[in-house]
């Protein structure tokens, strides 16, 4: 009787310990398959982040070719028509036609706060004494000035940043001046008619830009008390571009 008791002991002790070691084995699968279900979604996400970043890449790198060979295109017959214009000018004993610009960036703002001033990088052969134009993808951006001996760029929607423009075919004059919407040509003598959707374009009559740089389009005359002011929307959108052109030569 004795023995029986033992063997059933014995028995119910087995049984015990395989269920506790069950509960443990699984316990380890379990935490073990995550770790290795862990590592295989971090892996697969990992190759597709990077299968993604590839492509996308390649897509840029793809834009970016068709911009410079249009960038190149444009300079090619740019470069034919300057060569056929200065010969037209060689003829008739004229200046020779030679617009330079220099390619800058943007380092850091002159104010937190104010995104319309900021220092630019890359000219070093700055003139202190001359107000230089800029230029960000082939429109008006404003103009560049020194403050404490550096150059700084004041965007044309900043109050002191002007320069002279012709208004629509006519080539109607005025001064275009910077404010927080945008530009406004002021001073237009009220005797000359200018229409809201006119476009706008840099004279290159003050020496800061060459002529023919778009600005932007008229989109309200305000007649004033002896003149006309035109509101004008820019072509140009960016509120702080990395890289811009500072017009070095006007003609």
């Amino acid at each position: 009787m004795k023995t029986k008791i033992l063997l059933f002991i014995f028995v119910v002790g087995l049984i015990a310990l395989s269920i506790y070691k069950g509960s443990e084995i699984s316990r380890v699968t379990t935490d073990l398959s995550n770790s290795v279900v862990s590592l295989y979604l971090n892996f697969a996400q990992s190759v597709k982040d990077s299968v993604g970043k590839h492509f996308s890449q390649a897509s840029q790198i793809e834009k970016l070719k068709q911009q410079n060979a249009e960038l190149e295109r444009s300079a090619t017959l740019l470069a034919t028509f300057a060569n056929e214009l200065n010969t037209v000018l060689k003829d008739k004993n004229a200046t020779e036609y030679d617009p330079r610009v220099k390619l800058v960036r943007a380092l850091s703002y002159a104010n937190m706060g104010d995104y319309s001033k900021f220092y630019v990088g890359g000219f070093s052969d700055f003139n202190e004494s001359k107000i230089y134009g800029l230029i960000y993808q082939g429109n008006s951006a404003g103009v560049l000035v020194q403050k404490e001996g550096k150059p700084l760029a004041l965007l044309q929607n900043d109050p002191k940043s002007i320069f002279a423009v012709f208004i629509g075919d006519k080539q109607i004059p005025g001064m275009a001046h910077g404010t927080k919407n945008g530009v406004v040509i002021k001073f237009i003598p009220q005797w000359l008619s200018v229409n809201i959707g006119d476009e706008v374009f840099t004279s290159g009559l003050d020496g800061i830009f060459f002529s023919g740089v778009p600005v932007g389009k008229v989109t309200e005359v305000i007649e004033e008390s002896s003149y006309y002011s035109a509101v004008v929307e820019p072509y140009m959108k960016a509120m702080t571009p990395n890289f811009l052109y500072v017009v070095t030569k006007d003609k």
